[in-house]
């Protein structure tokens, strides 16, 4: 079973979570980790719960996802996975930095692509992979049946939804990934999203002004 911790870094207010077992295997996602103090806290945390980091996912790679990427390859191995059509998205996110005045240096190692309709399977637990683009090109989710959540990125916050004036956002698919993608889960599945509180697909059917109409 998963046990869910979300750190919130960088000036973006950018969830970074971790997703560990009774073994204490880590999947690290997002991480959002700018400046160095924040870095010390996601590992005296990873140090002090005897976790052993395992897997590095991105939902997808607008900068403030993946400040952390390259010095989490650098402390624990780990390799990047990511959908291919965030490639471009990856490759962009250093200007897009300097653009935001948050330089930082950006994953250079091998990546690992990852499909929509795919499985994550560790132990007696799995994530499954939706693949939910509008926000970004190749943006994924990842669900986990058994426990009833989403870890899923910038597609869906509480009473709102992720900005489609990016590269490579559109509206209507953004749209069209929740109603087809995330509102077919249970009303209970709880969202863990990348700004912001968690919430309920149920509330966001109900509440949500960009869907409930």
């Amino acid at each position: 079973m998963f046990t869910v911790k979300a750190f919130t870094f960088s000036p973006v207010q950018e969830n970074t979570y971790l997703l560990f077992n009774e073994q204490g295997y880590t999947i690290m996602i997002d991480p959002g980790c700018y400046f160095p103090e924040e870095r010390d806290v996601l590992q005296n945390f990873i140090t002090q719960n005897r976790l052993e980091p395992k897997l590095l996912l991105n939902t997808h790679c607008h900068l403030d996802h993946v400040f952390g990427n390259k010095w989490i390859h650098e402390t624990w191995g780990l390799l990047l996975h990511i959908h291919e059509k965030e490639k471009k998205v990856l490759d962009f996110a250093p200007a897009s930095g300097l653009m935001w005045n948050l330089p930082f240096d950006n994953y250079n190692a091998e990546l690992v692509y990852l499909k929509e309709g795919e499985t994550i399977q560790w132990g007696d637990d799995e994530l499954e992979l939706i693949f939910a683009p509008g926000h970004s090109p190749g943006h994924l989710c990842f669900y986990c049946r058994k426990q009833g959540f989403l870890i899923g990125g910038d597609v869906l916050f509480r009473e709102s939804i992720g900005r489609t004036d990016l590269p490579g956002g559109d509206f209507n698919t953004l749209i069209n990934s929740i109603r087809s993608g995330l509102f077919v889960l249970p009303d209970e599945t709880i969202v863990y999203s990348g700004h912001g509180p968690a919430t309920t697909i149920g509330h966001e059917k109900k509440y949500n002004p960009f869907l409930n109409g």
